[in-house]
């Protein structure tokens, strides 16, 4: 350090043998103990307690059936409807995705959608709701009802340069007008000047869906 004084401090996780688990846990164990001291602010120590492992042992189940029930389409669209307040009436819908785990009953989006991102899935399941959105506009159409559908777009799925072409390709294949789906973007990306997503955007305005603004006003774009 060039002759600088520097003070150091140490967080400490312990684990014992075979109070706190096999042997080969007593590593992973010793670590979640290490974070929970570091959660309780560092320069001391903690020794390990079960509940330290529950919530990544309950992430992982929980990570494992998301991934068969991907697998599996057992996910589904729920669609809330858009009223036009004066009048009444129904002018439109957004698809909202749903989990009836067999075991957890129905699974917050709070819960699998923030999964789904950090595990690397959100563009599969953002590619199933395309899909299956289109396809219940064409159920729509086919029982002359005429109403625009909204799906939302994830930070995720704006980062792939062929997120356009693919809304373009379902679109062909349930044969619909584009403009009978809304493409909604939070506040947040709408905001993003980096020039991928300006481009994405630009792209889904070319083939002919509609796009909207969600969760306006949260941040700054109603001043810009």
């Amino acid at each position: 350090l060039s002759g600088h004084e520097c003070h150091t401090t140490a967080s400490i996780g312990i684990a014992l043998y075979p109070e706190h688990g096999a042997q080969s846990r007593l590593i992973p164990h010793a670590s979640a103990a290490l974070q929970a001291a570091k959660r309780m602010g560092g320069a001391t120590y903690s020794f390990f307690e079960a509940h330290m492992v529950a919530g990544r042992r309950d992430e992982a189940e929980l990570l494992r059936d998301l991934r068969g029930a991907i697998e599996q389409q057992s996910l589904e669209l729920v669609y809330q409807p858009k009223v036009h307040a004066p009048s009444g009436q129904i002018t439109g819908a957004e698809a909202l995705m749903r989990w009836h785990h067999p075991q957890r009953g129905i699974v917050s989006p709070l819960v699998f959608i923030p999964l789904a991102e950090h595990y690397g899935l959100i563009n599969t399941l953002g590619n199933w709701a395309i899909d299956e959105a289109c396809r219940q506009i064409r159920v729509w159409r086919n029982e002359g009802l005429r109403m625009r559908l909204a799906i939302n777009l994830s930070v995720h799925q704006l980062r792939q340069p062929d997120l356009a072409a693919r809304i373009g390709a379902a679109l062909k294949r349930h044969r619909l007008e584009p403009r009978l789906l809304t493409c909604e973007i939070t506040e947040s990306i709408a905001m993003d000047d980096s020039p991928a997503t300006l481009e994405v955007i630009e792209q889904l305005a070319a083939i002919g869906v509609h796009l909207s603004i969600d969760d306006f006003g949260t941040g700054y774009s109603n001043l810009s």
